[in-house]
């Protein structure tokens, strides 16, 4: 179990990145949703021990590691949101490097090792193309394999599927639910898909601090009968509905512009009917103050 215990960061400014964050997190997938900017690089940074708190404690299975960060370095798998490769070497070549950067053991030898790995990521059949000639997705995967060497107790995964195209994001996913069966994974994005499709429960963070501890069913109940849809049939239309209304959603449908509605009191618009809240409907609705106090206790 991972235990946040009241964590602070303040940056010289001073900026507080993170105020307050505490959080309790077992075995399985966990989400950490949030807005570009909204703290949660710097609290993945400070979980992996490579960010002094300002104060606050990181509980490892009942060990504070917030003091010797090297005790969690061990048990950790990492893949920050950007990762740097030389893009001239192999995937194979840039693997053994980086596991010899982290001092991964290979009882059977690095190579064997290496192959290992790429095969889990199904990175094998590009085991000697030159990393410059990777996909993205395909980087992400390299990454992802030297997060899992040395078979870590947590993993962290920070913004993973940022400019992904579907076909490997849902690759991508389907590699992250394998990991979660067995050791704690935290996944921090601003994709509530990758919530939806993976996460059994997440939390929303805003400017630093945890706004919601939640499951997705949870979110999408809480405004049950309160979302609404309909057209914006001209720009004056939309502009007007938008100042006026809390919109959690435009999408643009054969050049209209459908949109999506809280209406905590159901006076919802002529021509806007209720629909079944989604995901991205709830996350609107949790990291918006002027929303989110109109919620029912």
């Amino acid at each position: 179990m991972l235990e946040l215990q009241d964590l602070v960061k303040v940056y010289p400014g001073p900026v507080a990145a993170l105020q307050g964050v505490r959080l309790t997190i077992g075995e399985g997938m966990f989400g950490l949703l949030g807005p570009n900017g909204a703290g949660k690089t710097t609290l993945m940074r400070v979980v992996a021990g490579l960010l002094e708190p300002t104060s606050g404690r990181v509980v490892l299975d009942g060990e504070d590691v917030t003091e010797r960060p090297q005790r969690i370095w061990a048990r950790l798998g990492y893949l920050p949101q950007e990762f740097g490769f030389y893009p001239h070497l192999t995937g194979q070549a840039m693997l053994a490097h980086l596991l010899a950067l982290k001092g991964v053991e290979a009882p059977g030898g690095m190579k064997n090792l290496v192959n290992e790995l790429l095969e889990r990521v199904n990175l094998s059949f590009a085991a000697k193309r030159k990393v410059k000639t990777y996909s993205g997705g395909m980087r992400q995967r390299l990454g992802l394999a030297q997060a899992i060497a040395g078979n870590p107790r947590l993993i962290i995964v920070d913004e993973p599927t940022a400019g992904l195209d579907p076909e490997e994001r849902f690759r991508f996913y389907r590699l992250l639910a394998e990991l979660a069966s067995d050791r704690i994974v935290i996944l921090s994005t601003h994709i509530v898909e990758d919530v939806s499709v993976l996460c059994s429960k997440f939390a929303v963070i805003r400017q630093g601090r945890v706004m919601a501890l939640t499951t997705p069913a949870q979110a999408r109940s809480l405004i049950s009968g309160r979302i609404y849809q309909g057209t914006a049939a001209t720009p004056a239309d939309l502009a007007a509905i938008a100042h006026s209304r809390h919109v959690t959603q435009s999408i643009l449908v054969e050049g209209r512009h459908q949109l999506r509605l809280f209406e905590p009191e159901g006076d919802a618009p002529a021509g806007f009917l209720p629909v079944e809240p989604s995901l991205e409907d709830a996350y609107f609705v949790l990291t918006r103050d002027d929303v989110g106090r109109e919620l029912p206790a």
